[in-house]
């Protein structure tokens, strides 16, 4: 039967909280290194080097096209067969990461994308070299505009880092299997679970609304600046 005592007494449970606590540095880090790793694929996939761009199209075709739990369970128990042995905290941030620069170098490519190129061409007349083009006038204007896929993305990690659990990776979901295993309160602690996701989610909703309507706001100020000049 359901007991509500159980379920208020986990809601607020040290262990259950540590273990969002790792959903949170786990989505924080894989996003930050998606990124990185992302930037560094959409920039070979637009790349005029063959071998370049035929190397990133390969590597979002296998990571978009494999699960992120198959790609777990190799790193994880695959590797060590061929002498590479990661901890689970290890597997867990690389797997996350590879998976992750698979998408987000598609949304950062359609934002590199966006940018008018006539800017690109005029920054260059002004003497700017490839690499300053891209740091000063391409990457702030696309990351303007990557904001809101990038913001669902960050959504969705933190959901998806539930998955890691399959490799004992004590995030929030294991550490509430591990209780469940202990104290056989199914559903208390799985809705214990859901509503931690749910916190998380939805206050990752609203920083993100914020975060676009500051970066609008600053967007169409500087627009009726250009305009009255």
């Amino acid at each position: 039967m359901w007991s509500w005592e159980g379920f208020f007494s986990y809601l607020s449970n040290e262990y259950i909280f540590q273990g969002a606590v790792t959903t949170i540095w786990l989505t924080i880090a894989a996003i930050l290194l998606g990124l990185l790793l992302g930037l560094i694929i959409a920039l070979l996939r637009m790349s005029n080097v063959r071998a370049f761009s035929t190397f990133a199209a390969v590597y979002i075709w296998l990571f978009r096209g494999t699960p992120l739990l198959v790609q777990l369970i190799v790193l994880y128990t695959g590797l060590p067969q061929m002498g590479i042995r990661l901890t689970v905290i290890q597997a867990a941030l690389i797997g996350l990461t590879l998976n992750e620069a698979a998408y987000l170098s598609e949304i950062i490519r359609a934002g590199i994308s966006a940018v008018p190129v006539g800017q690109q061409n005029a920054a260059r007349a002004l003497g700017f070299r490839n690499y300053q083009v891209m740091l000063y006038v391409v990457l702030p204007q696309a990351f303007r505009i990557i904001i809101p896929p990038l913001g669902n993305s960050i959504n969705s990690l933190l959901k998806m880092t539930s998955v890691t659990s399959v490799i004992s990776m004590e995030e929030l979901l294991r550490r509430t299997q591990i209780l469940i295993q202990e104290k056989f309160m199914v559903l208390e602690l799985f809705a214990v679970a859901a509503i931690y996701y749910l916190a998380l989610t939805t206050l990752w909703d609203f920083a993100q609304r914020r975060i676009e309507a500051r970066v609008s706001r600053g967007h169409k100020t500087n627009v009726s600046l250009a305009e009255q000049g």
